[in-house]
């Protein structure tokens, strides 16, 4: 079964039971979801099943998008405070928009987080296992260059949920004494990443030509995969072997995977799940119910060449 007939179904059994437990109660409910990465399809997804779910509430429900400025997350937050919005959601760090989340807990508004992050401040976090998700894919990384040789970390601290990915690679790696990181590279992600991690890669591959002088790319989620598999294709080194791995398994990815190239591995998140799931602790907390889970985790599956196109 596919993540979006998943992700379908899920949703589905949300909207009996959101329909079932609250009813008038939750009519015309104003709720908004602040995010600064609508270009990458991940948010994408969660926003679009989020939208679903909330439709069958008749749920008012105002998007916004701050194009990549983290700082005007605040900002909208406070906006949203004044028109009195009946719950929040988020999809950015929330230690970076501390003063936005407390002006909405000063008024009573309920913050979620959609793949953000845990904070007091929010009722719950609704995403999937960083944690376990990395060890996945650097392990995978690992058996497969036999535990030796140069790898290139791409990386995005700045994100919660990405930047516990990139402290589980650095732990794995750097537990095979004769694995080398060879850099850790932070991408330009606004404009989705792949464009700038190209170039990253592009420059890596030039400071490194010989064959056999990188043996994978460990990257925290697929855009920058993807970029770094248009450079090392463009290069000319794709027989070289280089292992290539992502988190996420994008549409994109999950072809790049089923073509059996470089590009070997990512994990799946359930993005339409994370949504229906985002709304569906909106929609308990709406109907008076207490979350005592700082998380809610959604399951994930490893993919590769054997399960791209399922």
């Amino acid at each position: 079964m596919s993540l979006n007939k998943s992700a379908l179904a899920f949703a589905g059994i949300l909207l009996a039971t959101t329909a079932l437990g609250t009813g008038a109660a939750l009519a015309q409910a104003k709720v908004a979801i602040v995010t600064p990465y609508m270009a990458q399809p991940g948010t994408q997804f969660y926003v679009e099943a989020f939208q679903a779910v909330a439709a069958e509430n008749d749920w008012d429900v105002n998007v916004i998008d701050t194009a990549g400025d983290v700082a005007a997350v605040i900002s909208r937050i406070e906006d949203l405070v004044v028109q009195n919005v009946d719950a929040i959601v988020i999809n950015v760090d929330p230690t970076q928009v501390a003063a936005g989340l407390q002006s909405a807990k000063d008024a009573g508004i309920p913050v979620f987080g959609m793949d953000a992050g845990a904070d007091p401040l929010l009722v719950t976090n609704v995403t999937s296992n960083g944690y376990a998700m990395a060890a996945e894919t650097s392990t995978y990384v690992a058996d497969r260059i036999k535990g030796e040789g140069n790898v290139v970390l791409f990386v995005f601290d700045a994100f919660p949920p990405v930047q516990v990915r990139g402290v589980v690679a650095d732990a794995v790696f750097g537990n095979f004494p004769d694995i080398n990181v060879l850099d850790r590279v932070t991408p330009d992600v606004s404009d989705g990443g792949i464009a700038d991690s190209r170039a990253k890669m592009e420059a890596i591959l030039a400071a490194n030509p010989e064959p056999g002088s990188i043996k994978a790319v460990w990257a925290a989620w697929d855009q920058p995969a993807l970029g770094a598999l248009q450079a090392i294709e463009d290069a000319g080194r794709s027989g070289e072997g280089i292992v290539i791995t992502g988190i996420d398994a994008n549409p994109q990815a999950r072809e790049a995977i089923a073509a059996g190239g470089n590009f070997e591995a990512s994990v799946a998140q359930d993005f339409a799940g994370i949504g229906a799931a985002t709304a569906e602790a909106v929609a308990r907390v709406l109907a008076g119910e207490e979350i005592l889970q700082s998380v809610t985790y959604v399951p994930t599956k490893l993919v590769t060449a054997a399960n791209a196109a399922e």
